[in-house]
């Protein structure tokens, strides 16, 4: 593994939320001429700026991803299969431990996010050099009201704040690492890695993503995916 800037793809989900996850994880779901995951992998493969690729995977899925993936699609760049953990955050943590020797940057993405645009790629890669953090996102299009626990409005933030959050996030490698270590210590959930290096009082830069770079989450996510892929957003 060479310095500079890694892609750690984050791929261990059971896949709870997606019917029929029983027999096959959502990663490994056929899209159009191959799985989910050999898409989302492909990006980071053809991208010049992008020096290795590490994928976390189930335990139980090391072989068969290496086998039908890996191999299958002749990627040249993924130089390790990491054991995931239970949550995303344990996985993500055994991916950054993996990496030796410790990279630049590193970019986690979801292993079912197969829709990011490459150009977009510099733009992440450049915004951590110049912040240390950098996560794509898109401006939230719905008004978004917080709740009370008895399920009443709270509160109605302002729209023109409001950013949803995506992958690739892209950190220092040695900035992402201590925020992790920092959360296992003091026990913090978050669900993503951003939140864990924001605790730390460091700021997160917004790169402008598309709306296309959809999470396959559930069934209605994956008819979306399909009706992307058949207007050409990934192939």
């Amino acid at each position: 593994m060479r310095n500079g800037v890694v892609a750690l793809i984050a791929a261990a989900g059971r896949g709870t939320r997606m019917a029929g996850s029983a027999q096959q994880k959502k990663q490994y779901f056929m899209l159009g001429d191959r799985p989910v995951l050999a898409h989302t992998i492909s990006i980071f493969e053809e991208s010049p700026l992008v020096d290795d690729i590490v994928v976390v995977v189930c335990p139980e899925d090391i072989a068969y991803c290496q086998r039908e993936i890996v191999t299958k699609y002749g990627f040249q760049k993924v130089s390790k299969l990491v054991p995931g953990g239970r949550q995303r955050g344990d996985s993500v943590y055994q991916g950054l431990l993996a990496l030796d020797p410790a990279p630049d940057i590193v970019l986690v993405h979801d292993g079912v996010r197969p829709f990011f645009p490459s150009a977009l790629m510099g733009e992440v890669v450049q915004a951590v050099r110049t912040y240390g953090a950098a996560v794509v996102a898109v401006p939230v299009k719905d008004t978004i009201k917080i709740a009370d626990v008895a399920g009443f409005v709270k509160r109605t933030p302002e729209r023109r704040s409001l950013w949803a959050v995506q992958t690739p996030q892209g950190f220092s490698y040695p900035l992402l690492l201590a925020a992790y270590r920092e959360a296992r210590q003091r026990q913090l959930q978050a669900t993503d890695d951003a939140m864990l290096v924001e605790a730390l009082g460091h700021r997160v830069k917004l790169v402008l993503g598309t709306y296309e770079n959809i999470k396959i989450t559930t069934p209605e996510d994956f008819i979306i995916a399909e009706a992307l892929f058949a207007r050409g957003v990934r192939k």
